[in-house]
């Protein structure tokens, strides 16, 4: 799926924490598919520029200390993150990026370490409700979703699972999920669909020179189209 020029008029900002290592990724990716020049916001900023989105990029914020995005969540900026979501901001959160989200309460659940208590770095499948079966990396040591049973039905119930891991042929079943994830869940949205949290890494898997996928476009461009 090719970029849309229009998206060049969109205003995204990236946050950078310290451990951010995806970053550089993001803005790279939204200036060359999107013709998006993304400002970056440092953690201890207090206001964000007029902004349309956020990305929340992966790495390893803060050293993944006590737990992962848990220091992060209570960064300076964090406050004017959460006006504006408030606002209707549209945010993606990218692996570490996920984690800060569920840290801070934009998005609900938990991140936990894998099921393996391993470090897991390869390509997983993923699909969304309707959608067609998407290539796309991941590389984190707490990437298992939980969330009681309450909320799971809640998901279900309001189509908040954004993405889950599957099988080659689209089956859905714990023969792939690679991190324990309840209901193999990869991404959720909030309850606007406007806050999208995702484990897997998108902005690496649009070259296929790099990482020999460009399924990651399909994911960018279904959260830019929502703005």
């Amino acid at each position: 799926m090719l970029a849309k020029p229009a998206f060049g008029r969109l205003r995204v900002g990236v946050v950078q924490f310290p451990g951010s290592n995806c970053d550089d990724d993001c803005v790279d990716v939204l200036r060359r598919h999107y013709e998006i020049d993304a400002p970056k916001i440092w953690h201890q900023e207090t206001s964000l520029p007029k902004l349309d989105a956020l990305i929340l990029p992966g790495g390893f914020s803060f050293g993944d200390y006590l737990r992962s995005g848990a220091l992060a969540a209570r960064a300076p900026i964090m406050e004017s993150i959460k006006s504006f979501a408030a606002r209707g901001g549209h945010i993606l959160g990218i692996c570490n990026g996920f984690q800060i989200l569920t840290e801070s309460g934009l998005l609900p659940g938990a991140l936990l370490h894998n099921k393996n208590q391993k470090f897991i770095c390869t390509h997983t499948k993923i699909k969304s409700t309707e959608g067609p079966i998407l290539k796309i990396p991941i590389a984190h040591a707490e990437g298992r979703f939980w969330i009681d049973e309450e909320g799971l039905r809640r998901l279900d119930d309001l189509d908040l699972v954004a993405y889950r891991y599957c099988a080659d042929d689209g089956r859905v079943g714990m023969d792939a999920n690679p991190n324990g994830s309840v209901a193999n869940i990869a991404g959720v949205y909030s309850k606007d669909k406007k806050i999208l949290g995702m484990m897997p890494h998108p902005e690496r898997a649009t070259d296929i020179l790099m990482g020999g996928s460009i399924d990651g476009i399909a994911v960018i461009n279904n959260f830019l189209q929502r703005i």
